[in-house]
């Protein structure tokens, strides 16, 4: 069994007791999850970092299942995993009170100038008689996506008494709360956008020069979904024209951002390293789901197969 990081949770660990397990290193490239797959011909694959192709599931022959430790798949090639008759499981939910909590503390921080009065503060500034933070009470947020993470924050912002609208034309069920949307509607009412939503072909650049132009001046934007939904140079761009007042990042379009990323040293965006799921609490909740999702996979196979 192949692990595409350098660790699992302890409590993962004991339920793959059975199972002989290879770690791929803290941060392994898609060449080398090819190589570990032609060495150790893996039945099953936990994906916390890295990309797993097609190229790797032909290293593996005997690769039954690729189990995501978290929520999102995107850097699983499923079309490649279905022709090949291998499932693909995620850890849905498992880490959504993290991320959620995630979110809110990027809104905050852009909300309240939290990172710059830091600064100020430590410089030996005292900036209370010119300083005016954003008020979120009564201001409406708009959630691209309402899966367990999107309703997570949701519930945050009621509780600071911010209308909430959403745009998801896959969720079964709207809460009281939550104002089913069209994504046209979310971007000329919302003063804060917040991406949940996986990313896709077709969301790719969701957030772009264009469809800034359709929201009020002055929004904020989160995304602790994916770096893709998001055309960076169009987003900073509008920050700096004071379009986007502000926008909280935790994920991006290469990761890990480089040194010299046009974003860094940017006041007005607030960014963290795609860390909105890492939490010690999230980190063996992903880990115990994705033994057990793969684990069921290979049973349930077993049992046909006795069949």
């Amino acid at each position: 069994m192949l692990v595409t990081a350098a660790d699992l949770a302890p409590e993962a660990l004991a339920l793959l007791s059975d199972y002989e397990i290879v770690y791929a290193g803290k941060a392994p490239a898609e060449q080398d999850i090819v190589e570990l797959c032609r060495i150790h011909n893996p039945i099953a694959i936990i994906v916390r970092y890295s990309k797993v192709g097609a190229q790797a599931m032909d290293a593996a022959p005997s690769l039954r299942v690729i189990s995501k430790h978290g929520s999102g798949t995107d850097t699983i090639d499923k079309m490649a995993a279905e022709a090949r008759n291998i499932r693909v499981v995620a850890a849905v939910g498992a880490n959504a009170a993290a991320v959620a909590e995630q979110t809110f503390a990027l809104l905050l921080a852009c909300a309240k100038s939290v990172v710059e009065l830091n600064a100020r503060m430590h410089a030996g500034h005292w900036d209370k008689a010119t300083h005016k933070s954003l008020e979120l009470n009564g201001r409406t947020l708009g959630l691209v996506g309402l899966g367990e993470i999107g309703v997570r924050v949701a519930e945050i912002a009621r509780a600071v008494n911010m209308r909430v609208i959403a745009f998801d034309p896959y969720a079964r069920n709207f809460p009281d709360h939550v104002k089913q949307v069209s994504l046209e509607e979310l971007f000329h009412e919302s003063d804060v956008i917040s991406l949940h939503c996986p990313l896709t072909d077709e969301n790719r650049h969701l957030i772009n020069a264009e469809t800034l132009t359709r929201c009020r001046r002055g929004v904020i934007v989160i995304n602790t979904a994916r770096g893709g939904l998001i055309d960076e140079a169009a987003l900073l761009s509008a920050v700096r024209s004071g379009r986007v007042m502000a926008a909280g990042l935790d994920s991006f379009s290469v990761e890990p951002m480089a040194a010299g990323h046009d974003f860094q040293g940017e006041q007005n965006i607030i960014l963290s390293p795609h860390v909105g799921g890492v939490t010690r609490a999230a980190y063996v909740k992903m880990g115990v789901a994705a033994a057990k999702n793969l684990l069921a996979v290979l049973e349930n196979r077993a049992q046909v197969s006795r069949r």
